[in-house]
């Protein structure tokens, strides 16, 4: 009795042990797990911090409504470590006169510093005689490896201008935005797709298209920016895609007076989120954001020419039969932004 009493206690041990371990073995389910990212996995970020506060009144000289956007685009590793990076940004300058009318032309095609390389011209006033852009590639390339505490620890004297001799060969401009544009897009950075050895693009669009003269109501200089950071594989299909936009508004009256403050916070049209207002007049009833995420996550398995390829109709407004039911924004910039980020994918 006692020799089948102990056998029974030694088969409940090995059955509830057995149990014990099922419960810990891997979920087998198909659906991802994006709170995470896979072994070899990278998350994908896009930050974008925007301010106009340069802007001026008209007066004996025209008044200039500039929108200043700092750019980054990340991708991160499992243990938080940068493992590619991009900096960009949009200084986007349009003015307007005493008489409350546009002088910039609306069809004004607006470069970033990255594109406009040389003819940004910062190379004159610069001690080491290296350009923006290529300031900004050296400081992106440093921070590779490195986590966001690390890059916050990068020594900088009073004006935000790095101290160590490994990087003042090669960066002299301050790098307080950029620092703080960097944390922003690890913080902001999900896991999409990218992988371990994908490249990485940031592709920038900006129009100032919907501006208008002062009248009636106060006139506007309107700059709309569209962002994509995306990763790409080997067979140059897209792994990742984040998608932002910025509408950075400047309000003038009929004598030119600026009527915007300019000390106000810019955000994004994802940091908006529900806020930005859309949903209530969509079709579909999404907000902008849910329909950039959606049109990303369309994109991502897709080459470039498939993403050129996409049904639009003259308002480039998707007539794709199973995109539209999640997109019903114009994607034409979405379109222009990816492409720009596979022609710089690094």
């Amino acid at each position: 009795m006692k020799k089948l009493f102990a056998v029974v206690i030694a088969l409940a041990i090995i059955l509830v042990t057995f149990v014990g371990c099922s419960k810990n073995e891997p979920n087998n389910s198909s659906t991802p797990n994006t709170s995470t990212t896979a072994e070899g996995g990278l998350k994908t970020g896009l930050a974008i911090i925007s301010t106009i506060e340069s802007s001026k009144d008209a007066g004996e000289k025209d008044g200039l409504a500039q929108s200043d956007s700092t750019i980054i685009a990340v991708t991160v590793d499992s243990n938080g470590k940068i493992t590619n990076c991009i900096i960009d940004a949009a200084q986007t300058k349009a003015n307007f006169s005493a008489e409350g009318k546009m002088v910039t032309p609306l069809n004004t095609e607006f470069k970033t510093k990255m594109e406009l390389g040389s003819d940004y011209d910062m190379i004159k006033a610069s001690k080491i005689k290296k350009e923006w852009n290529e300031q900004a590639s050296a400081l992106a390339s440093y921070v590779i490896g490195k986590t966001v505490s690390e890059v916050k620890g990068i020594a900088v004297n009073e004006k935000g201008v790095p101290t160590k001799e490994d990087l003042t060969a090669s960066v002299t401009v301050s790098i307080g935005g950029f620092v703080s544009a960097i944390e922003k897009a690890v913080a902001n950075a999900k896991s999409l797709g990218a992988k371990a050895g994908d490249k990485l693009g940031l592709g920038v669009t900006t129009n100032i298209e919907k501006s208008k003269d002062a009248g009636e109501k106060d006139g506007q200089v309107q700059v709309y920016s569209t962002y994509s950071a995306v990763t790409f594989g080997a067979d140059n299909k897209i792994t990742s895609c984040a998608i932002d936009a910025s509408q950075n508004n400047v309000n003038f009256g009929k004598t030119g007076k600026i009527t915007s403050d300019l000390a106000a916070e810019m955000k994004s049209k994802v940091e908006l989120g529900n806020g930005y207002g859309m949903k209530g007049n969509s079709d579909i009833s999404k907000e902008w954001f849910e329909q950039s995420d959606a049109f990303a996550n369309y994109v991502v398995g897709k080459t470039l020419d498939e993403v050129k390829g996409i049904a639009v109709n003259d308002e480039f407004k998707t007539t794709d039969e199973e995109l539209k039911a999640s997109v019903t924004v114009s994607i034409g910039d979405f379109m222009k932004a990816i492409e720009k980020s596979s022609a710089n994918a690094k």
